[in-house]
């Protein structure tokens, strides 16, 4: 089973806010991910994406919203792909801590059988991850059993907050919610070493690759370091499309020790890495597989929710 755990679609360029503007080329009017270490002219609408999905038993599609980027792929937009799919594909809900609604929002996305999880932009958004409105929704999302997503991307909004991004900030919120699962994005770019820390410190911590695999040096660096650490069972598979297919991400990941080929460096063994993408992220998450309309939440101790 290969359940790909990062990726994106988009139906315009303007979903993404103001930072796309940079991206854009004047003349076709497509993205320039040229710039983003992606394909020229990439394109995130649904066809594509489900194309790339073909080799793959599952996909989760994250949304994206920023009220301080003036950003909002809509949920409606991710939970549409989601029906056209069948049960191929889970949504992922995005949420802001900064809109006044965001509690309200998340209960009734979380009630819609097409999301399975939240994903946050705390960098994006401009609000500290610890803050007091992103403290309710990880509330929420323990109670319902729901993964929070903390996507932070590999390349930051120039009106973004940096510092927003640190793993280090999110080891408040997985002490205050020991039942909570977090996925933390590219492993914590460019925090590596806080993220896999972070992972190895708390059971529900989890990483996936999106991002780092189209960068070799990066990604075998990132990946030894998560063996050497014990969590490489922790590590999950995302291709982070558009900016990569599921195909190329998955050759990336059987071709990482071609950077340090005839040299003594230290490998990580290849059953490693096909356990890696062949994760069963669903259960290893506690998501519902689709068509599983009674699933029933794992229980946790009043202490380790609260």
């Amino acid at each position: 089973m290969i359940i790909d755990c990062h990726t994106h679609v988009w139906s315009s360029h303007e979903q993404l806010g103001r930072n796309a503007a940079a991206y854009i080329d004047r003349e076709s009017g497509t993205l320039d991910a040229e710039a983003l270490d992606g394909p020229r002219g990439i394109s995130a609408s649904p066809a594509d994406h489900a194309l790339s999905a073909q080799c793959t038993d599952k996909t989760l599609v994250l949304g994206f919203c920023s009220l301080h980027l003036g950003a909002d792929v809509p949920n409606d937009l991710i939970a549409d792909v989601v029906l056209r799919n069948g049960e191929r594909m889970i949504g992922i809900a995005a949420v802001d801590p900064a809109d006044d609604g965001a509690v309200a929002k998340a209960t009734d996305l979380l009630d819609r059988k097409q999301f399975r999880g939240l994903t946050i932009s705390p960098a994006a958004q401009n609000v500290h991850p610890a803050d007091s409105r992103a403290m309710a929704l990880y509330e929420l999302a323990a109670r319902k059993s729901a993964p929070v997503f903390f996507c932070q991307s590999t390349h930051f909004q120039t009106q973004g907050r940096m510092e927003y991004a640190r793993p280090s900030l999110l080891d408040e919120i997985a002490r205050e919610y020991a039942g909570l699962t977090i996925v933390i994005s590219s492993l914590g770019h460019p925090w590596i070493e806080e993220g896999i820390a972070l992972m190895g410190k708390h059971p529900r911590v989890y990483g996936d690759i999106a991002g780092l695999i189209r960068r070799p040096w990066q990604a075998y660096n990132a990946l030894v370091l998560a063996h050497q650490y014990h969590v490489m069972d922790k590590v999950l598979f995302g291709s982070d499309f558009p900016y990569c297919t599921a195909a190329k991400a998955i050759e990336g990941v059987y071709r990482l020790h071609e950077v340090t080929q005839g040299t003594n460096l230290p490998s990580v063994p290849r059953e490693t890495l096909r356990s890696m993408v062949e994760r069963d992220a669903l259960t290893a998450l506690a998501i519902a597989r689709p068509g599983e309309a009674d699933h029933k939440p794992r229980k946790y101790h009043d202490e380790e929710v609260m």
